[in-house]
C-alpha cells in the first residue's frame, strides 16, 4: 500500500540530512542541515564536526524559506535584487528569508511536505548538498511505496 504522507517525519528528516551529510563528505565541507515539516517548524537540524556556528540559523532559515514561500532559496536572489519586484524581501518576516541558493522545499504529488537548508560552503555547494538531501529523501519514499 502505498504511503500516504501529508508532512515530514523525523525519521524521513534524518534519512534527508544523512543524505546530505554524504554530499558534504564528499565535497570536504562540513555543513549545516536543517529540515523543517509542512508548517514550517524544526524537526531536525545537524552541524557537521567543524562546520561555522554562524550557519546553524542560516541552515534553518534557508529550509524555513524555502517552505513559507514553496520556492528554492535561489530563485529569490534572482527577483529580490536591487530594482526587482521582491527587493527588500530578505527585511520581512524578522529578517528570516533568505535570499541565496540553499534551501529546496520537499514535494510529494505536488504537494510541499517540508523543506531542507544546507549551509557551511560555497553557495554552489549549499545548493548541491540540499538537492542530495532532497534525492536522499525522494530515493527513500519511493522505495516506500514499492
Amino acid at each position: 500500500m502505498p504511503r500516504s504522507i501529508q508532512s515530514l517525519t523525523l525519521a524521513d528528516a534524518r534519512r534527508i540530512i544523512a543524505a546530505g551529510e554524504q554530499k558534504a563528505a564528499e565535497l570536504r565541507v562540513p555543513y549545516n542541515i536543517a529540515v523543517v515539516d509542512a508548517g514550517g517548524e524544526l524537526i531536525a537540524h545537524a552541524r557537521m564536526d567543524g562546520a561555522w556556528l554562524g550557519s546553524v540559523s542560516i541552515a534553518i532559515d534557508k529550509a524555513w524559506t524555502a517552505r513559507a514561500f514553496d520556492r528554492a532559496t535561489d530563485e529569490f536572489s534572482q527577483f529580490a535584487q536591487s530594482g526587482q519586484p521582491a527587493f527588500g524581501i530578505h527585511t520581512t518576516n524578522s529578517s528570516r528569508v533568505v535570499i541565496f541558493g540553499g534551501g529546496i522545499p520537499i514535494k510529494v504529488d505536488g504537494v510541499v511536505i517540508g523543506a531542507v537548508g544546507a549551509s557551511g560552503g560555497s553557495v554552489h555547494d549549499d545548493v548541491i548538498v540540499a538537492r542530495a538531501a532532497v534525492a536522499g529523501f525522494e530515493l527513500s519514499f519511493l522505495e516506500s511505496c514499492g
